[in-house]
């Protein structure tokens, strides 16, 4: 058994003493959250310049750089914005218009 699926295994075990124990309920699920994104090609496929993209979604355009050049990689919570941007731009746009 290689350590990865161990770690699943636990977790999933873990999930189930958590909801025997009532500390979490039933069909909750863990999500995955991507380790990396491609934030370039994201924002490419948008058609946004960097300085578009940060305005657009709340970053700075010194973070896009960075994460562009690979100086640094996006936050767990960045990730998160991103892969929904990924995956339901308009989800995402629509949701901002009306906030």
């Amino acid at each position: 058994m290689t350590k990865k699926n161990f770690e699943r295994i636990m977790a999933g075990l873990n999930d189930a003493v958590a909801i025997a124990e009532g500390r979490a309920e039933p069909g909750s699920f863990r999500m995955h959250i991507p380790s990396n994104v491609d934030v370039k090609a994201l924002r490419r496929r948008l058609g946004l310049t960097q300085e578009e993209f940060a305005v657009r979604y709340g970053f700075t355009v010194g973070r896009i750089r960075d994460w562009e050049q690979g100086r640094t990689s996006p936050a767990a919570s960045d990730r998160v914005l991103l892969t929904v941007l990924e995956k339901e731009p308009d989800a995402v746009k629509r949701a901002l218009e009306a906030a």
